[in-house]
């Protein structure tokens, strides 16, 4: 658990007036995604939030993976000779025995895939603000392990689905949420049907979360941003790594960029002057 001198609130970062570099899976154009050294090293590259996905295992433990199944970032296939092992049908402890890095560099040999709470420990533990996206989970479960771990406070989550988002608010009013659009499911637990899918016939939606952040992809236009705006919301942007999209998006009015490349931005009074 984190000391209360090592802690960044999200709050205080969030609403600063300069454009924030998020790091993707950590720095996950140079180490393997979601794992210890990704972290570290967006860490070190100065990255404002370091982004994470998570998932439950068979016996319910959340574990630091975007898929839904093992086979792309792990040593699964080989260990169990089988396809498309899912996350859901293994333990953490089975998980943990995987390799998760030599399929990104040799060098990395030997990273496991983190338990979340392992992940927040790093990442919290040293100063550094996570951006949680939820890919599977109930909000109960991490309400809960935000709470008994003092994580509220450093930490964002956010997810497609803004159902759980709502419940989650519910559950934890304090927690900074984001909404991730265009959303999977509303936050009345329905699928959007309608052809409008952009930000602006959504915002009515978001207010419902309690989300106070907007997590979008590349197709928004200034028009949308300052309607956000207006609403007190921010606007990040995934998943950008060019110099000149992020230039384009930063002249919209966009508060921040996720990136795989948590190096290329890291300088903060550079990316004030793109």
């Amino acid at each position: 658990m984190p000391s209360a001198k090592n802690i960044t609130a999200a709050s205080d970062l969030i609403f600063r007036s300069r454009p924030l570099v998020i790091g993707h899976r950590g720095f996950c154009a140079i180490a393997p995604e979601n794992t210890l050294p990704s972290f570290a090293l967006a860490m070190k590259a100065g990255a404002d939030l370091i982004e994470l996905d998570y998932r439950h295992s068979k016996d319910g433990v959340p574990m630091v993976i975007h898929d839904a199944t093992l086979d792309r970032t792990t040593n699964a296939r080989k260990l169990w000779k089988r396809k498309h092992i899912k996350v859901a049908n293994k333990t953490a402890t089975e998980i943990q025995m995987l390799d998760s890095g030599n399929w990104f560099d040799a060098k990395f040999a030997g990273a496991k895939i983190p338990r979340l709470t392992e992940a927040l420990d790093f990442i919290c533990g040293n100063g550094a603000v996570a951006l949680i996206e939820r890919k599977s989970g109930d909000a109960k479960t991490l309400a809960k392990l935000l709470r008994e771990q003092n994580w509220i406070c450093p930490t964002v989550v956010i997810s497609f689905d803004w159902k759980f988002l709502r419940e989650l608010h519910e559950l934890e009013p304090d927690l900074i949420l984001g909404a991730l659009g265009p959303p999977a499911r509303l936050s009345n637990g329905k699928k959007p049907t309608h052809l409008r899918r952009g930000l602006s016939a959504r915002l009515n939606d978001i207010a419902k979360t309690g989300a106070s952040v907007v997590v979008w992809n590349r197709h928004i236009s200034k028009r949308a941003i300052r309607l956000a705006h207006q609403r007190k919301l921010k606007i990040w942007i995934y998943t950008i790594s060019h110099p000149p999209i992020t230039r384009r998006l930063l002249n919209c009015g966009v508060d921040g960029i996720i990136t795989n490349d948590a190096g290329l931005f890291a300088d903060k009074e550079r990316i004030s002057r793109l």
